[in-house]
């Protein structure tokens, strides 16, 4: 349900897109944003920092995009999205000598220090490869394509790089924390589609 939950702007987007155009569905898809974290707080349910950070870049190119009648704001987005993670992970590890993922996942699952480093680097190495994969789509093909592509492109390659790093956890586990490891991959799957 949370998926479906963070997925609400995306799907809106997509269908504005294919019944108006994209200045129509950039509208839709800030007022979609701005309708989840109301929802949320008139909910009463935790906020997580993912919706407010994504909130604020959709609202910043999004605005952008129609004050200055312009879609290549609304272009740049995931790719701002997918490489502010990038170097927030990145920055983490190779700054700070913080690992954000073991932070966020570690109280769920038992790794070895080398295996949190290498899944780290994974994450960076994704979300710096997506944000400049949706810059070559968004300036090589045409619009149409670009949204089809934000919705469903990188929807499917973010599966694809759960589904590969569930594999690899799986080894790197003892049996118990199997069952941890398709929940840990289902969050960050969540995760990853709300930064879409």
């Amino acid at each position: 349900m949370k998926l479906l939950f963070d997925l609400f702007p995306l799907v809106l987007f997509f269908a504005a897109y294919k019944f108006a155009d994209i200045y129509v569905a950039t509208g839709v898809a800030m007022a979609a944003s701005v309708l989840q974290i109301v929802w949320l707080l008139v909910r009463r349910r935790k906020i997580e920092p993912m919706h407010w950070i994504n909130l604020t870049i959709i609202v910043v190119f999004g605005g952008a995009t129609l004050f200055l009648h312009d879609e290549v704001f609304i272009k740049w987005k995931p790719t701002v999205l997918y490489w502010l993670f990038a170097a927030v992970l990145g920055g983490g590890q190779w700054l700070f000598r913080r690992n954000f993922l073991r932070s966020m996942l570690g109280a769920q699952i038992q790794l070895p220090e080398a295996v949190w480093s290498r899944l780290n680097l994974a994450w960076v190495t994704f979300f710096a490869a997506v944000g400049g994969l949706n810059l070559y789509v968004a300036y090589n093909w045409p619009t149409e394509t670009w949204v089809s592509f934000k919705v469903f492109g990188i929807f499917g390659l973010l599966l694809v790089f759960v589904v590969l790093q569930s594999l690899y956890l799986g080894r790197h586990m003892k049996p118990a924390q199997e069952v941890s490891a398709t929940d840990i991959a289902k969050k960050e799957a969540d995760a990853g589609a709300e930064r879409s």
